[in-house]
């Protein structure tokens, strides 16, 4: 299973969401700290879900951070959130 999969994976999990984008970034920091050649390792994540609404952005990138420990602790270097509610 590829890094985007498992991070789809366990958000999906977790979050009953409306809509779920995982775009992997890493192609945009080449040579950058934390990148590797085979990529992988910088994500941006597109989302909206009811479960964030009523949530502040801190709180919506808490929730995100804490499903995503694990691969924020190994092969992801970088995570960009848009996060929105569906009444944003």
């Amino acid at each position: 299973m590829t890094v985007k999969e498992n991070i789809e994976l366990k958000v999906n999990k977790v979050i009953k969401s409306e809509f779920l984008e995982v775009i992997d970034e890493s192609h945009k920091h080449a040579g950058h700290v934390g990148a590797r050649p085979e990529g992988e390792t910088h994500f941006h994540i597109n989302m909206t879900s009811s479960e964030l609404d009523g949530k502040n952005r801190v709180e919506r990138q808490r929730l995100i951070y804490k499903i995503l420990a694990e691969e924020l602790a190994g092969p992801v270097h970088a995570l960009s959130l848009t996060l929105k509610g569906s009444n944003d």
